[in-house]
């Protein structure tokens, strides 16, 4: 199994802006970044294969990274966005699939944690949506924090045949060193059989200019622990983690974190499960 960066992102602040970065902790990571950019990193750790992931709620985004997608070798899936609570969704996807690079559309996101009301995934349009993605056979990853989690547990649970991905472990709150309750209601999210998690994100959950890898690995053992390896998937969360880390820090952070699993278990996280949750063709 080759190995996969199953979540980073990629943007041209030339053709939008990204309302995410909206004070000047953003500032270093204010640039357009591309598929060219990315390569170096890659190819430095044997990747082979990666998933870009929407970083705007942009249709446009989402055909745009399609685009990027057909004409990469490395780009295998795309996880765009779409507004949930659109009647007109089927007939989105549809048109999503039709565009160039449709056949890399591997699921949809949405950005849950910037949601006024945490519980927002019980709303019945949402709902709706989910399910029609389970009938696309298109996955939707998940980006909540802990405040949104206990509403993406009844999710996944209520909705048994969607495929759900965990973005960033529910974003613990390493920063803190605390664990509960995020510790728990992982656990119960992994007790879910239709949900994988994402080694992806810790570091930018750590204090930025001071982290310790001491500080981050028991996050990710706990992850590693709760889900299993074969429901566990590395991504580097580039370009985003450079605000914490290098990119080679993120890598050597995921090593250390599987380095008690033995290989096939280890292939897993950093390939097999990403190839099987997102239905990759690498």
């Amino acid at each position: 199994m080759p190995r996969i960066d199953a979540h980073h992102h990629l943007w041209d602040l030339a053709r939008r802006e990204q309302p995410w970065m909206d004070g000047p902790w953003a500032d270093p990571i204010r640039r357009t970044y591309t598929v060219e950019d990315l390569e170096p990193h890659l190819d430095a750790h044997g990747v082979a294969a990666t998933v870009v992931v929407q970083s705007s709620s942009s249709h446009q985004e989402t055909l745009e990274l399609l685009a990027t997608a057909a004409a990469s070798e490395r780009v295998a899936g795309v996880v765009g966005w779409a507004d949930l609570t659109d009647p007109a969704l089927p007939e989105v996807v549809a048109a999503l699939r039709a565009a160039p690079g449709g056949d890399r559309l591997v699921g949809l996101r949405h950005q849950v944690q910037d949601e006024p009301d945490p519980r927002w995934l019980d709303r019945p349009d949402v709902r709706r949506a989910l399910t029609h993605l389970a009938e696309a056979d298109l996955a939707y990853d998940l980006l909540v924090t802990p405040r949104e989690l206990p509403a993406a547990i009844d999710a996944v649970r209520e909705l048994p045949a969607v495929r759900f991905v965990l973005d960033h472990a529910a974003k613990p709150p390493v920063a803190d060193g605390a664990r509960a309750p995020w510790d728990r209601e992982l656990a119960a999210l992994a007790e879910l059989p239709n949900v994988v998690c994402k080694l992806s994100g810790l570091v930018t959950e750590a204090a930025w200019d001071a982290w310790r890898p001491e500080q981050v690995l028991p996050y990710a053992r706990h992850v590693l622990d709760t889900f299993g390896p074969d429901r566990v998937l590395f991504g580097s969360d580039w370009p985003v983690c450079t605000l914490a880390a290098t990119y080679d820090q993120v890598v050597a952070l995921a090593e250390a974190a599987t380095l008690h699993l033995a290989e096939p278990e280890r292939a897993a996280v950093f390939g097999g499960t990403a190839a099987r949750a997102y239905g990759l063709k690498v």
